[in-house]
């Protein structure tokens, strides 16, 4: 892989972390080498990332940069590979129109959470984020359905007999999941939470890399945030590439990903929390009265 020199990167043969524009690293990565991206860019709202805003000047300019390194992102896939790719609800269409002509979308699945912070009063809020997941060959890739198996409640809970069975049977117990995916935001308080405005869930990521790919699989995230998708891969085995152009977030991903404890002669520490820090101040002074008789 020929990578300009002036791009950081770090790794260990297995996990390769990229401090540079996706742009640039994807075109360096060879064609037909990865078996599974996911794609969490940034959706053109307007949120603050480590002080770069997420905001192009108009919806065609973002749309135009969204379709160069989705283009990429397809070559880099093998034919088996899969892609999951997100966006905003108001973006989504044009990623649906422009990926159908290029890949099979073989679902359309919605991420569906609830929200405690302010909610619309005068329009129905937005509690979802869509996801496509993509395949170059229909006939041909990666799905461990045994591998991600959740309770189907008709047979576990109301045990159901289904009568059109000869004999009758007891409906099953398990089932693949469907469309509609149940999974908490991450909150300040939850222990995988890490300094950024979209976060995507452990158990989200979970799912998605052990349904699409196998032990040893490369997996690419070329938008990394808070390298939520190397955590995954690396917990399960898999082998990750991730790219990442803030520095902020780059640092959380050598640190989470275990390949440096330091970065610039700055020691990396995860974030401490309000409360945590609240709680130290407390032991401490409990610790010196106790001290103090």
């Amino acid at each position: 892989m020929s990578i300009n020199t002036d791009i950081e990167t770090l790794g260990n043969g297995k996990l390769q972390i990229f401090h540079g524009d996706a742009l640039e690293v994807l075109q360096a990565i060879p064609d037909s080498s990865v078996d599974l991206i996911f794609v969490d860019p940034p959706y053109n709202i307007g949120k603050d990332f480590a002080g770069r805003k997420d905001k192009w000047d108009t919806d065609e300019d973002y749309l135009k940069w969204c379709y160069l390194w989705i283009d990429l992102c397809i070559k880099k896939l093998k034919p088996t590979g899969a892609f999951y790719v997100m966006t905003s609800t108001q973006f989504m269409p044009y990623f649906d129109l422009y990926i159908r002509e290029r890949m099979t979308i073989l679902s359309r699945i919605v991420w569906a959470y609830d929200s405690s912070g302010v909610q619309a009063k005068r329009y129905f809020g937005s509690l979802y984020e869509p996801i496509l997941f993509c395949v170059k060959d229909k006939n041909n890739y990666t799905f461990n359905a045994d591998d991600i198996m959740v309770e189907a409640k008709t047979g576990a809970k109301r045990n159901l007999i289904d009568y059109r069975k000869n004999p009758p049977q007891p409906y099953k117990n398990e089932k693949v999941p469907g469309n509609v995916w149940n999974f908490c935001r991450v909150r300040y308080r939850m222990d995988e939470y890490e300094n950024h405005p979209s976060q995507k869930p452990i158990s989200l990521l979970e799912r998605i890399i052990k349904a699409s790919s196998n032990e040893g699989d490369i997996v690419l995230d070329p938008f990394c945030g808070t390298f939520t998708t190397g955590y995954v891969a690396k917990e399960l085995g898999r082998q990750f590439i991730g790219i990442e152009i803030q520095e902020e977030y780059y640092k959380i991903g050598l640190r989470r990903l275990g390949l440096a404890s330091e970065y610039k002669e700055e020691k990396l520490y995860r974030e401490q929390k309000t409360y945590e820090i609240k709680h130290m101040s407390t032991d401490v002074i409990q610790t010196e009265l106790f001290a103090n008789g």
